[in-house]
């Protein structure tokens, strides 16, 4: 293979394959960024929906759990298992929230395991 051979290959492999890393590298970016942004819109809402419906008749684990999972970045596992009546109904409204803000519902810390 000849010099302007082995330029032109190299040329169009890192056009073919390089510009595919640049793709993947920028959307695992963007991905992030969602992520980010997908955890700053629900913490609003969190910290809204506080702030509306108090705390009252919300247990202490159901707090905490959703506390850490904010605390998280919102990327831990569900595992905030609404039980009371007050709880099921700021989650729902947390839910509504969400869809509404173009965040799916896989998002969502809300999961009764047991």
């Amino acid at each position: 293979m000849t010099s302007s051979s082995q330029f032109i290959f190299a040329a169009m492999f890192a056009t073919l394959f390089g510009g595919g890393v640049l793709e993947a590298i920028a959307q695992e970016s963007r991905a992030e960024s969602w992520t980010v942004e997908k955890c700053n819109r629900y913490k609003k809402a969190w910290s809204d929906a506080l702030e509306r419906f108090s705390r009252k008749g919300l247990g202490p684990e159901f707090i905490e759990r959703h506390e850490a999972f904010l605390a998280g970045g919102c990327t831990e596992q569900p595992d905030v298992c609404p039980r009371s009546k007050e709880e099921l109904d700021l989650a729902n409204v947390l839910t509504i929230r969400a869809m509404n803000a173009g965040m799916g519902s896989t998002f969502l810390p809300f999961a009764c395991r047991k």
